[in-house]
């Protein structure tokens, strides 16, 4: 019998077909199988079809064969991402903050081809996406794919940095000065993306949002800063500052109402340890930097937290609810 037409691409297209049409739920028989690479003008008898079954295997793609009725039904096993799987990753990318809404689509639209047009379906429903704010900066992917390849090769990074202006305009920092850093790793915190690295000048560790980075280019120079890395924990830096604000690393003392002790773990982490105070507080030390924000946090908490030291940042607290008062106050 004749071997059939278009056979280069018989095997293509039956992976094609098989992984589209076919998952936990939906299988496909012989003589759909056989229409379908019809559709492409590929034609090819049922016993080489079986063959082509076996052989997709060799390119990941396990198919299994189920009688039901008269009949054969097929469909593909095992693949590399199982639905949950993707919806956790639909959901992380649309959250992100950092990537464009236009990148958001193109990225969803990708892992809808990992599933069948079914389960395509079902992360459809998941893109919500308008309206979310989200950056303008189209070139975040650029910028972190060459933020780890200076990293890789050991080199320093330049690029400008900018901010929103009123008339929501980008505008440069320091006049459009370029920035020469040594990048160390990069950081998720508050719903940003942030690169952590090591400014020679300053002689300090600092961090820059990665959606406001522009221009970016590898440098000749080798990257400096290597004994201040050795002693810093990325996640440890990303939990002691608040917003990604540096200020003055130092233990702080609270009393903290029971109810707030999940807000306590979610922050610090399980390790940290809670003393009891009375029957409704508990007492806490915690390594931050005290900044604004870290202030602001304290807060938000309301009646609820209460700095008990050390005096500086008792007073810190004091100045800033002094600040609001007169800021605020008839």
């Amino acid at each position: 019998m004749p071997k059939g037409t278009n056979q280069k691409l018989k095997l293509y297209r039956l992976a094609q077909i098989m992984l589209e049409n076919t998952d936990d739920e939906h299988y496909i028989t012989m003589p759909e199988i056989m229409e379908e690479l019809g559709k492409y003008e590929v034609t090819a008898d049922r016993k080489t079809i079986y063959a082509d079954l076996r052989d997709l295997s060799v390119l990941g793609i396990e198919v299994e064969g189920e009688p039901i009725g008269n009949r054969y039904h097929y469909r593909v096993v095992n693949r590399p991402f199982e639905l949950p799987e993707l919806k956790l990753l639909v959901d992380s990318i649309q959250s992100s903050k950092f990537i464009t809404e236009k990148k958001t689509n193109t990225l969803i639209k990708k892992l809808e081809k990992l599933v069948s047009k079914y389960d395509a379906q079902r992360l459809q429903r998941q893109v919500y996406v308008s309206g979310r704010i989200k950056t303008m900066n189209e070139s975040i992917y650029y910028t972190v794919d060459a933020i780890h390849n200076a990293i890789s090769e050991n080199k320093k990074i330049k690029f400008q940095y900018f901010q929103w202006n009123v008339k929501k305009e980008m505008e440069l920092r320091h006049g459009g000065a370029w920035y020469h850093i040594s990048p160390w790793g990069l950081s998720w915190d508050d719903e940003n993306y942030y690169m952590i690295g090591y400014d020679a000048e300053a002689q300090l560790i600092k961090h820059y949002r990665v959606d406001k980075m522009l221009h970016i280019r590898m440098s000749d120079e080798s990257r400096e800063g290597k004994e201040h890395f050795k002693k810093l924990d990325m996640a440890d830096y990303a939990k002691k500052s608040f917003g990604m604000f540096r200020g003055k690393e130092t233990s702080v003392k609270m009393l903290v109402n029971n109810s707030l002790a999940g807000v306590i773990i979610d922050r610090f982490g399980k390790d940290v340890m809670m003393i009891p105070e009375d029957a409704d507080h508990f007492r806490v030390n915690v390594d931050v930097h005290v900044s604004k924000q870290f202030l602001g946090w304290v807060f938000s908490l309301g009646e609820a937290v209460k700095i008990i030291g050390p005096d500086e940042v008792v007073e810190q607290m004091r100045g800033e609810a002094r600040r609001l008062m007169e800021q605020y106050g008839e």
